[in-house]
């Protein structure tokens, strides 16, 4: 599919503005993900509301209201119409997803007490080996030599990285691979229960439906873990606005997906989520200045690798990168002054220009990095006194 995504835009390129929208979509994606991460890191750590359970209860609470205005407002939600929901399929899908998603959320904010942002997006590297080892555990795809190599490749990667993390936390190590792990089934039965055409959801009505279940859930979690030492002086020491913006985030991040999904192809997708998450890296060091080793700079380049390979394939790699030697190489000779033998006939038929896909994907990736390197200026500049007190990055503040 990925492949026929590439010839396509090929052969047809898109108009001008529907390019213009895609990249701001992916953009969108890249900002809100990022953005939202961050956010969540710098409330527990920074702010002073270390409780994760809690705000993900907020968030839930925030996107189960959320999600019921909108599908009374907009036609955000009208694919819900498409899914045949009955008490039975709510029972054997919704609930028991429902309670792998707000497991997976509740490990994901509890990580943020333990390690830092850098680790974290270097430990989901490993995400997508616990999916395809869930898929072959549940009979959705039949075990391959191949894949088994390639995931191993990823594994020693994030082995590495791990050995290499300084400030290395292993209990906060299993809340990320229990993260991990809680949404590859949850995926994994998503596809398991809901593989019918009728009942497929897009992110935003899969959250209408899960929102109330995980909201319940954690909700319940919260009291036995976290009741007892909540202060309520913390909400006031967060900030009750911080809190409404950061719920806001969590849901526009939601929202984005959606749009992502349907104005790009899954490579296109696949390469935006590889250097989203190598931007956070980038990004939170700046903010924490969290000191990577080489050793784990080398484990996350192994499975960044790994990861590209599973995701795009060979073939893919190399079309992508002929592709860009033959535009990098018309430059250069362009530069020179000398245009490159068959420069004019390539020109008439279009041939040594850069895939519609891969210049999209340039075009993102400056704008992505532009946009994060002003957010993450932002977020410093009016934190920095507030981390500098939790990481010894600045002089506390009054």
């Amino acid at each position: 599919m990925a492949e026929d995504d590439v010839e396509r835009q090929v052969e047809k390129p898109r108009p001008a503005e529907r390019q213009v929208h895609a990249i701001f979509y992916i953009a969108s994606w890249i900002f809100f993900s990022n953005l939202t991460i961050l956010f969540n890191k710098w409330i527990i750590d920074s702010r002073g509301f270390r409780y994760p359970v809690i705000l993900t209860c907020w968030h839930l609470i925030f996107a189960t209201v959320a999600t019921q205005i909108l599908a009374r407002t907009t036609k955000l939600l009208d694919g819900r119409k498409n899914v045949k929901m009955t008490g039975r399929t709510y029972l054997r899908a919704i609930v028991p997803i429902g309670l792998l998603y707000s497991a997976s959320l509740v490990c994901s904010n509890m990580v943020y007490l333990y390690l830092s942002v850098a680790f974290i997006q270097m430990l989901k590297a490993a995400a997508p080996v616990a999916v395809l080892l869930c898929s072959w555990a549940w009979g959705v795809e039949e075990p391959s030599l191949k894949r088994f190599l390639n995931i191993l490749l990823i594994v020693a990667g994030v082995a590495l990285a791990s050995f290499g993390e300084i400030d290395f936390s292993l209990a906060g190590f299993l809340f990320q691979v229990g993260g991990i792990v809680f949404e590859a089934m949850r995926l994994v039965m998503i596809q398991v229960l809901l593989s019918g055409d009728t009942q497929k959801m897009d992110p935003l009505v899969s959250l209408y439906y899960y929102a109330p279940v995980c909201a319940v859930m954690n909700v319940i979690i919260a009291i036995g873990s976290e009741a007892n030492s909540f202060n309520p002086a913390d909400l006031a020491k967060a900030g009750y606005g911080l809190l409404l913006l950061n719920a806001m985030v969590a849901f526009m991040l939601n929202v984005s997906s959606v749009f992502l999904i349907g104005k790009t192809s899954g490579l296109v997708m696949t390469l935006t989520g590889i250097l989203k998450n190598i931007l956070l890296v980038i990004i939170s060091v700046m903010i924490w200045h969290t000191t990577i080793s080489w050793l784990q700079f080398l484990g996350y380049s192994i499975a960044l690798a790994g990861l590209v390979y599973y995701s795009i394939g060979w073939d893919q790699i190399v079309a992508i990168s002929q592709a860009m030697w033959v535009y990098a190489k018309g430059g250069y000779e362009s530069v020179r002054g000398s245009p490159a033998s068959g420069g004019e006939e390539q020109a008439q038929t279009g041939q040594g220009r850069l895939p519609s896909a891969v210049r999209r994907g340039l075009i993102m990736g400056v704008a992505a990095v532009t946009v994060l390197v002003l957010a993450g200026g932002f977020i410093y500049g009016g934190g920095a006194a507030i981390v500098g007190e939790q990481f010894g990055a600045g002089e506390p503040s009054e």
